[in-house]
């Protein structure tokens, strides 16, 4: 038995402790075993973790369900993903409130270099099909992860035409891999591990498809990807709930303008009208922020050599340099490992020196 794994799922099945609060109690202890080996006192003292929580820490009792959940991980060939774990998807990672485990049925590579969410609402109209159909065709050439909920609608619609493209797709459920929710796109979930994409969860099997897992499930969607695109959506549901989300990850968000009084344009048309979205048409309108078809000419490095630069931007300048083109925000707090407050300010410092250039998409290169 992994002992060290079983411990990281009994983390998550304590009462009260979500994700922020138990990388916090990790932190402290400097693994999951020396939290449950942690004396209830002393874990009092951490902040966020009340009498009630380190007693259930201290009783173990969720360890017996961790075991069983185990067995079901083997039995199933369910890759467990711990979120310091190489194969956790790394722009979730940067995420705070991401989940501590994550559960893949599936071979896909999470962290290639683009993936992209579609989300929308569950009832599709034929505009929004084909906008998913076009945009997906047109993004082949990428072969970006295309990341959707598997629910009605445009979610499913994006997931099939992944498929029919040859394109890896991910669908974040809002319940345990034990079963697929809603049951009628089980054929539409084989379909998507056939052809290289994954199922993926942060609950444990036996979870059920309950209301509130799945703004928690939006988190992941938005977490995970490069960008956000919303295809149709009312001006409450799920799919705004995902852009805003997105928002606050600092991705960017897009969404696809509808003709005003259309119930389900009326999101789409919204996010736009405050800024929170930028107005997509197509693919070219996506290339084109986000940098993808810009070609990249090689920075040029002895400028820097008569800047005065402190040690973290000198971090940021070497990690730049051996990129040797734009990179991501979210890749630089990663490969920095800092917070992506920290990397902003040491990037303007940096854009101010002249040393370093900011472009469409939140990417960054040398000058």
């Amino acid at each position: 038995m992994n002992s060290d794994l079983l411990y990281r799922i009994g983390l998550t099945l304590i009462p009260g402790i979500g994700a922020v609060s138990a990388k916090s109690l990790i932190a402290h202890c400097g693994s999951a075993e020396a939290v449950f080996r942690e004396k209830s006192k002393m874990l009092q003292k951490i902040p966020g973790i009340g009498k009630k929580s380190a007693q259930s820490i201290s009783e173990q009792s969720v360890l017996s369900r961790a075991e069983e959940e185990l067995a079901f991980l083997q039995k199933e060939g369910i890759a467990p993903l711990f979120y310091l774990d190489e194969a956790y998807p790394k722009r979730l990672k940067l995420c705070e409130d991401g989940p501590v485990m994550l559960y893949q049925k599936g071979k896909t590579n999470l962290n290639r270099q683009r993936c992209l969410a579609m989300v929308g609402t569950r009832n599709a109209t034929d505009y929004g099909k084909a906008f998913c159909r076009d945009f997906i065709s047109d993004l082949q050439v990428f072969q970006p992860i295309i990341v959707s909920g598997l629910a009605y609608g445009i979610d499913v619609c994006a997931h099939k035409e992944a498929v029919e493209k040859d394109l890896p797709t991910v669908a974040i459920l809002g319940n345990g891999l034990h079963t697929v929710y809603p049951a009628l796109h089980k054929k539409v979930a084989s379909q998507i591990l056939a052809s290289g994409g994954s199922l993926i969860s942060e609950f444990i099997s036996g979870t059920g498809p309950d209301r509130e897992n799945f703004p928690k499930r939006n988190r992941i969607i938005a977490g995970m990807s490069e960008a956000i695109i919303v295809v149709e959506a009312a001006r409450r549901g799920g799919a705004l709930i995902t852009a805003e989300i997105a928002n606050t990850y600092n991705r960017d968000v897009f969404a696809v303008p509808g003709r005003l009084g259309d119930t389900f344009s009326e999101g789409c048309n919204y996010l736009i009208k405050t800024n929170k979205a930028a107005l997509i048409s197509g693919a070219e309108d996506l290339k084109y922020i986000l940098g993808w078809e810009e070609k990249r000419p090689k920075p040029q490095l002895q400028q820097a050599l008569f800047v005065e630069m402190d040690e973290a931007e000198k971090k940021l300048h070497r990690l730049l340099s051996e990129a040797g083109k734009k990179v991501e925000l979210d890749q630089l707090g990663y490969r920095a490992e800092w917070p992506i407050g920290k990397v902003l300010t040491v990037l303007m410092g940096l854009e101010l020196k002249g040393v370093v250039q900011s472009h469409p998409g939140k990417t960054y290169s040398l000058r």
